[in-house]
């Protein structure tokens, strides 16, 4: 990937009288160095990047940025851009850095493959970058996994992400709903179920464990429709999931009544709903509700 240091054209530092060498830190004009074409992340938070550029400002740059030289004394960056950006903003006209020299693809890999390792990308961003390193690098999963460091089911994982809605990836990167919830929606097949319970979400501050919980009844109910088709002996007697309308019906109960409803149904219809209590007093509580 990377070429000898010897074979390529160095140049000298004027000021500093020192010699810009491939594969060596060099301290480098940010006048001469233009960003990347390829960088995976797409939003810098304002202020993230001036708490980096006042702690510049007092220690300097600890992490050299990655560049690869395109010429005499002109440089693209791969990786680093935060603190690139960040020493712009503190006032810096010099960076250290590493000098490389990469193809475009081989660019792209370096750069992709070190923000996943050490940006706090966002999941879709991360999913983004998986999905760029198969497509245009032309890397397997199992090759990719090696590459990161991470198991084959977690990039699975990320790259079913970018499956979901738009309007789901938007949440998920502005931070209004979390991985979790993100991988609970994304074992629902139908894209209306999964923004509908993504409003749920949203609305009624869902937890995690809530969703996972909608999410099987979900499921549920579709593999006891599938029994019920295939004739299955004991059909009558399987409980069955609820759907999402009678989970939501659940959630409004349990708001109501501030305590956990459950509903259960077998398939040919018949159920019960429960409404527990704590005490005497609880139980009038919940006659006074029922105004019964």
């Amino acid at each position: 990937m990377l070429e000898n240091a010897n074979t390529d054209i160095t140049s000298k530092n004027k000021e500093e009288g020192d010699t810009k060498v491939v594969g060596a830190i060099a301290q480098i004009e940010i006048a001469n160095i233009e960003t990347n074409p390829f960088q995976p992340r797409t939003n810098f938070e304002e202020q993230a990047l001036n708490e980096l550029a006042a702690s510049i400002k007092e220690h300097g740059i600890i992490q050299p940025v990655t560049v690869r030289k395109l010429g005499y004394d002109k440089y693209q960056l791969i990786s680093g851009e935060r603190r690139f950006r960040a020493s712009q903003l503190a006032g810096l006209t010099s960076v250290p850095a590493y000098i490389r020299i990469a193809n475009d693809q081989a660019m792209l890999e370096m750069a992709l493959v070190e923000n996943i390792q050490r940006e706090n990308l966002d999941p879709v961003e991360v999913a983004i970058s998986y999905k760029r390193l198969i497509d245009e690098c032309s890397l397997t999963q199992e090759q990719l996994s090696q590459k990161v460091s991470k198991q084959r089911s977690t990039i699975t994982n990320y790259l079913r992400l970018l499956k979901l809605p738009v309007e789901i990836q938007l949440a998920l990167r502005n931070g209004d709903i979390s991985m979790g919830h993100a991988r609970a929606l994304i074992n629902i097949d139908n894209p209306d179920t999964q923004l509908d319970i993504y409003n749920q979400i949203v609305l009624n501050n869902l937890s995690v464990r809530e969703v996972e919980d909608l999410t099987r009844g979900v499921k549920t109910e579709r593999a006891a429709v599938t029994d019920k088709a295939g004739n299955s002996d004991d059909t009558k007697s399987a409980k069955t999931g609820l759907t999402f309308e009678q989970q939501k019906f659940v959630e409004d109960l349990r708001a109501v009544f501030n305590t956990k409803v459950n509903i259960s149904k077998e398939v040919n219809g018949k159920g019960k709903i429960v409404i527990p209590f704590k005490s005497d007093n609880d139980l009038k509580r919940i006659i006074d509700l029922l105004d019964v």
